[in-house]
C-alpha cells in the first residue's frame, strides 16, 4: 500500500466524473483488477470504465494522491474502497453513484477496523510531530515506491546519492582512506548520506521516524547500506534545520525512511547487474497480511556485489602521467631502493639479489612502485537483511512494533601502505650488498606486495533495532509511547601486513636459506621466511542506543480558520560506545593485545519538546479571508550529560494567495554533539611530534615545528542558524507545470575541525592556520612536549631546532556560512491508459565559506576539491502506458579546481545517463503478475572527470567524493506480486 506524504487539500474544482454505461437500476457484478501502483484519478477512472459504475470524485480531493496496487476479483465498492485506504477519503453511494469524499470521523474508525489504516490523519510527516499536518514553512523532497523502483538502483545510498542536495563526501565506501568529513572513522565500509557537504554527522537519519543504531568508529554515522530497498515505501528528505523537533545532528537536514509497513499481499523480486570488473545479485521477498484488527510484515533481502579492481580502471593508479597529471608513485619500489652515505641506489630488475655486487646497482636511481597496484577500488560486499512490523488495535489502543536485522560482509584488497617500508639490513645478512664500501649496515625502501601479496581487509557489520510503541486515542488526542533498542557491531581484519620486530630479526639471521632477502626483484625470498614475518590487525567496536519517548498531539482549539493543533514529547536515550581492544601483531615478535586503543563512552540524552500549529487563514473559512495561511512553532530542549544544555527554536511560515500556488519561509537554530571519538583523551588520540613542515618565508623553505596532536578537553557542540524562503507551484490538475524554488542559508560556528590533516599546507597557508600557530615558543614549553609519554620520535629534529607549536588538536574552530537555492520544475502529461513526466531538479551553490577562527581570513569551499560543486542537476522524463513503462534519467555535476597541490587546476563536469524500460503482465483472477525491467546505470560508461587527487598518503586519478568508478551497470529484474 503506497502511503503518502500528507497535503490539505479541500472540496474545490470541477468534480471528475466517471460514468459508466449501464442504467441505474443494473447490478454490479465482481470484475478483475490488475491494476499497479498509480495516480488515484486514473485508477478510479479505469475502474469505473471496467465495471460500469459511476463515480464521482472532485478534482481537488484526488489530485496528488496515488493508489495502491490492486489486483484481485471486486465488486466496484470494494475497488474503490481498497484504492482509498490510507488516502483521508471514503466513498459514498448517492442514489446509483459513489461520491467520493473526505472520511468523517466514523468512516476512518470504519477503516481502521477493516485493517486498511485510518488514513492521512495517523501519519506524521517528515518535519512535524503533528499527525496529519504539512510542515508550515518546509519543503519535503520524497521519492516513493514508484522513483525509487524506476531509478535502477539497488541500494538505498545509491538512491540518495542521486540526489542534487546530496554530496558523496564523508563515509562511504570510496572515501574510506581520506580524513575527510569522518570517512576514516568508516572501518567497515558503509555508506552515510551527506546532505550540503556539511558532514555524515550533521545530516540526521531517521527509520520511520526513530533513529536507528550508528555505524563506524565511535558511531559516526548511520550506515544505509543496512536497510534493504525492497522494504522501503518512501524517502522523506527535510533539507532543513530541524533540531527543535528532532534534536542533535539535524543541521543540514533529516533523512526519514519510511518502511513498507502497511503492504498486503506478496512479492518477490530477482535482480542481476553487469559491469565492466564488476557483477552485482539481489534478491528480494516481502508478504504482508491484514486482518480486521491489525496488520503485519515480513521482508527480506539479499545483496552481493563483487569487487572491482584497480586494474580495471586505468586512472586508479599512482602514475598518472598518461593524463598529464604527474608521477606519484612512492619510493619504496619492487625492486628496491638502497640508501647509503645520504645517496640513493637502485637495485637492478631481473634477478633474485642471491648473486648481486655492488657494481650492478643503478646509482642516483630510485625505484618507485604504484601502491594501487593488486588493489581494489571497491570491496565485495555480502548483505542480509530482515525487516518485519505489526500492529494490532484493542479499541483504542493500537500496539505497533517493528525489528530490522542486517549482516553485511566485505573483503578488500587494501593499497600498499603499511607494508612499503624502509628497512635497516645488517651486514650479517647474508645478501648484504654495500654501495660505498663503508661495511655499515644500509636502508633498503623496499614494497612487499609481490611478496606477501596484496593488504587484505575483511570484516563484517551487524545491526539490530526494534521499535515497540502503543498509541491511545482519547478524544481527539493521540498519545504515543515506545521504546527503541539499537544495536551496531563491526569487526575488521587486516591480514598481509609486515611485522617489522620479526622482520627484522629475519634481516639479522645469517642462512641464506631462511634470512630475508630485499635486494632482488620481489619474491626472491622462502614461503616459510615470509610466512614467518607476515602480520595481522585486529580491531572493532559496538554501539548501542536505548531510547524512550512519551509524545501526544492533537486539537487545542477551534479558530475561524481550523483547529489549533499541538503536539508535545519528553525523550530520553542513552548512548554507548565500546571499542575491542586492538589485536596486534605488526610491531612485536609475539602478537599483543592494546588494551590502550580501547574505549568506552556512555551518556544520556534528555530532551523536551513542543510545536503548534496555527491556521490562521483559509479558502472555505473564516480568517484573514487571503488564502490559506499557516503558522507554525517548535520547541526543544536537550541536555547532553558531560556536554551541556541547548535549546533550540523554529517558526514556519505557509501562505496560499491561491490553490495552486504557495509560499513559505522558516528559520530556526540547530546544533551536533560531540562525538565519543571527539571527546577521547588518552594515547590513541594524543600524540605530539616534531615535523619539518613547508613554508615558502623560511629559510631552506621548512620550519621544524613541533605539532600537538589529539582531543580538546574542552570540546562544545556545534551550532547553527539556518534559514529558507520558496514558492511552490502545485496545480491541482494531474496534467501541467509544477514545481518550486527554494533558497536556502546556513550559519554553522563551533565547528569541530581537526586541522592535522592540513599538515603540509600550515606555512603555505599562514594566514588561514596563523590563530593556531604559535611562532618563537618557550623552550621549556616544547622540552615539556618532548619529556611528555605522548611524544613520538617520528623525526631527529631536537627541540632547540623548534620555532614554532601547531595546536592542531580537534577543538571548535571554524565558522561556516553556506547559501544556495533548489529547484524542482516539471511538466506532466495525461494520456489514455498512463501519463508522462519531463522534469529537472538541482541544487546551486551561491556561496560557501569558511574561517577557521573568528580572525582567521574568510576561504571559499565551493567550488573546491573535497568541497561540493556549485551546481548539481537531475533531469528525468518518464512514460507509463498500460503495463509499458521508461523512464531517463540525466546526472550533471559541475566543474570545480583542485588546488592541492599549489596552482588551482580546473576539473572537468561530468554528465551520465540513467535509463530504464519494464514491462508488467498481469494475469487477474488472483494470479499472480509478472515485471520485468531493465536498467542501465551510467549508460555511455562516462569515466570520472581526471584529477590528481590526494588520498591519504596516496594519489589517485579521480575525485572520489563526487564520482563513482563503477562504471556502466545494465541489470536485469524481474518480479512477481499477488
Amino acid at each position: 500500500m503506497q502511503i503518502r506524504t500528507f497535503k490539505t487539500l479541500f472540496l474545490t474544482g470541477a468534480a471528475l466524473t466517471l460514468c459508466g454505461t449501464l442504467p441505474a437500476a443494473a447490478g454490479y457484478q465482481a470484475r478483475s483488477y490488475d491494476l499497479p501502483a498509480q495516480p488515484l484519478g486514473d485508477a478510479l477512472r479505469t475502474v469505473a470504465r471496467r465495471s460500469g459504475q459511476s463515480i464521482v470524485a472532485p478534482t481537488g480531493l484526488v489530485a496528488g494522491k496515488r493508489a495502491p496496487a490492486l489486483k484481485g476479483d471486486f465488486s466496484p465498492e470494494a475497488a474503490v474502497s481498497l484504492l482509498l485506504a490510507g488516502s483521508g477519503l471514503g466513498p459514498r453511494r448517492v442514489g446509483d453513484a459513489l461520491v467520493i469524499q473526505r472520511a468523517d470521523a466514523e468512516s476512518a474508525q470504519d477503516a481502521q477496523g477493516t485493517g486498511e489504516g485510518a488514513g492521512d490523519a495517523a501519519i506524521v510527516v517528515t518535519g512535524t510531530r503533528i499527525r496529519g499536518r504539512a510542515p508550515a514553512g518546509a519543503s519535503v523532497i520524497t521519492l516513493d515506491r514508484t522513483a525509487i523502483d524506476q531509478s535502477g538502483y539497488a541500494t538505498a545510498q545509491q538512491i540518495l546519492q542521486s540526489l542534487p542536495q546530496n554530496f558523496g563526501g564523508g563515509p562511504n565506501e570510496t572515501t574510506a582512506a581520506t580524513a575527510r568529513g569522518n570517512a576514516d572513522s568508516n572501518t567497515s565500509y558503509g555508506a552515510g548520506i551527506n546532505l550540503r557537504g556539511l558532514g555524515a554527522s550533521s545530516t540526521l537519519v531517521l527509520l520511520d521516524g526513530e533513529r536507528p543504531p550508528m555505524a563506524g568508529v565511535s558511531g559516526i554515522f548511520t550506515d544505509l547500506s543496512m536497510i534493504p530497498v525492497s522494504a522501503i515505501e518512501r524517502i522523506e528528505v527535510l533539507p532543513d534545520g530541524a533540531s527543535a523537533l528532532y534534536g542533535s545532528d539535524a543541521v543540514a537536514g533529516v533523512v526519514n525512511i519510511v518502511p513498507r509497513s502497511r503492504f498486503r499481499g506478496a512479492e518477490m523480486a530477482l535482480r542481476y547487474g553487469l559491469g565492466d570488473g564488476v557483477r552485482e545479485f539481489q534478491g528480494s521477498a516481502i508478504a504482508g497480511t491484514r486482518w480486521s484488527s491489525g496488520q503485519a510484515m515480513l521482508s527480506y533481502e539479499v545483496y552481493f556485489r563483487s569487487r572491482l579492481a584497480a586494474e580495471d580502471r586505468p586512472y586508479v593508479s599512482e602514475d598518472l602521467r598518461r593524463y598529464g597529471l604527474g608521477d606519484y608513485r612512492g619510493a619504496a619500489g619492487v625492486p628496491g631502493t638502497i640508501i647509503a652515505g645520504g645517496r640513493r641506489f637502485g637495485i637492478p630488475a631481473g634477478q633474485d639479489g642471491t648473486a648481486l655486487r655492488a657494481s650492478d646497482l643503478l646509482p642516483g636511481q630510485v625505484n618507485l612502485r604504484d601502491r594501487y597496484a593488486g588493489s581494489d577500488i571497491l570491496p565485495q560486499q555480502a548483505r542480509h537483511a530482515v525487516f518485519a512490523s505489526a500492529r494490532q488495535s484493542l479499541g483504542d489502543l493500537e500496539l505497533h512494533a517493528q525489528a530490522l536485522f542486517g549482516d553485511r560482509r566485505y573483503e578488500v584488497r587494501r593499497p600498499t601502505a603499511r607494508n612499503a617500508l624502509t628497512l635497516t639490513v645488517p651486514v650479517t645478512n647474508p645478501f648484504y650488498v654495500d654501495p660505498i664500501g663503508t661495511r655499515q649496515p644500509v636502508q633498503v625502501a623496499y614494497n612487499f606486495g609481490q611478496d606477501l601479496g596484496a593488504e587484505r581487509g575483511r570484516g563484517f557489520s551487524q545491526a539490530l533495532g526494534a521499535t515497540l510503541g502503543a498509541d491511545l486515542a482519547v478524544e481527539r488526542w493521540n498519545l504515543a509511547f515506545g521504546t527503541t533498542y539499537g544495536q551496531q557491531s563491526e569487526g575488521l581484519t587486516v591480514d598481509n601486513l609486515v611485522n617489522t620486530a620479526r622482520a627484522a630479526l629475519a634481516l639479522a639471521d645469517t642462512s641464506r636459506a631462511t634470512a630475508l632477502n630485499l635486494f632482488g626483484d620481489g619474491s626472491a625470498n622462502h614461503p616459510a621466511t615470509l610466512d614467518r614475518i607476515r602480520g595481522t590487525l585486529t580491531s572493532g567496536g559496538r554501539y548501542r542506543l536505548w531510547a524512550f519517548q512519551l509524545r501526544g498531539d492533537g486539537p487545542l482549539f477551534a479558530m475561524p480558520a481550523g483547529d489549533v493543533r499541538l503536539a508535545l514529547g519528553a525523550e530520553h536515550r542513552r548512548e554507548r560506545y565500546v571499542s575491542d581492544p586492538a589485536g596486534l601483531d605488526i610491531t612485536t615478535a609475539a602478537p599483543i593485545v592494546s588494551t590502550a586503543s580501547a574505549f568506552r563512552g556512555v551518556r544520556n540524552v534528555t530532551a523536551a519538546y513542543a510545536e503548534l500549529a496555527l491556521p490562521l487563514s483559509d479558502f472555505d473559512r473564516k480568517g484573514f479571508g487571503i488564502g490559506r495561511l499557516d503558522l507554525s512553532a517548535a520547541l526543544r530542549g536537550e541536555r547532553y550529560e558531560g556536554i551541556g544544555e541547548t535549546v533550540n527554536p523554529r517558526v514556519g511560515l505557509s501562505w496560499a494567495p491561491v490553490r495552486a500556488l504557495r509560499l513559505r519561509g522558516s528559520f530556526g537554530t540547530a546544533f551536533r554533539a560531540p562525538g565519543f571519538g571527539d571527546l577521547r583523551q588518552d594515547a590513541s588520540t594524543t600524540v605530539y611530534f616534531a615535523y619539518p613542515v613547508p613554508d615558502p618565508s623560511a629559510p631552506g623553505g621548512v620550519t621544524n615545528a613541533l605539532i600537538v596532536r589529539g582531543n580538546d578537553p574542552d570540546l562544545g557542540p556545534e551550532r547553527a542558524a539556518t534559514w529558507t524562503a520558496g514558492i511552490d507551484l502545485r496545480p491541482e490538475a494531474r496534467s501541467g507545470l509544477h514545481g518550486q524554488l527554494g533558497y536556502f542559508g546556513i550559519h554553522y560556528r563551533d565547528r569541530i575541525v581537526n586541522p592535522s590533516s592540513a599538515l603540509l599546507t600550515f606555512f603555505t597557508n599562514r594566514a588561514v592556520y596563523a590563530p593556531i600557530i604559535h611562532v618563537s615558543p618557550d623552550p621549556a614549553a616544547v622540552a615539556a612536549y618532548y619529556a611528555s609519554p605522548f611524544f613520538q620520535p617520528l623525526t631527529a629534529i631536537p627541540a632547540s631546532a623548534i620555532s614554532a607549536i601547531v595546536d592542531a588538536r580537534t577543538q571548535n574552530l571554524a565558522s561556516q556560512r553556506m547559501s544556495g537555492l533548489d529547484f524542482d520544475l516539471g511538466y506532466r502529461f495525461a494520456l489514455e491508459g498512463g501519463g508522462a513526466e519531463i522534469g529537472m531538479s538541482g541544487s546551486y551553490l551561491l556561496d560557501f565559506r569558511q574561517r577557521l577562527t573568528a580572525t582567521a581570513p574568510s576561504i571559499a569551499l565551493v567550488d573546491t576539491i573535497g568541497n561540493p560543486p556549485d551546481l548539481r542537476l537531475r533531469g528525468r522524463a518518464t512514460l507509463s502506458l498500460g503495463g509499458f513503462g521508461a523512464a531517463l534519467f540525466a546526472n550533471y555535476v559541475d566543474g570545480y579546481v583542485n588546488a592541492t597541490s599549489g596552482a588551482a587546476k580546473p576539473v572537468g563536469s561530468w554528465l551520465t545517463f540513467d535509463v530504464q524500460l519494464r514491462y508488467r503482465i498481469g494475469e487477474g483472477g488472483g494470479r499472480p503478475g509478472l515485471s520485468f525491467a531493465l536498467s542501465a546505470t551510467n549508460l555511455f560508461d562516462r569515466a570520472p572527470p581526471r584529477t590528481a587527487y590526494l588520498l591519504g598518503t596516496t594519489t589517485i586519478g579521480y575525485d572520489v567524493e563526487n564520482a563513482s568508478p563503477l562504471g556502466r551497470v545494465v541489470a536485469l529484474q524481474v518480479s512477481t506480486r499477488w
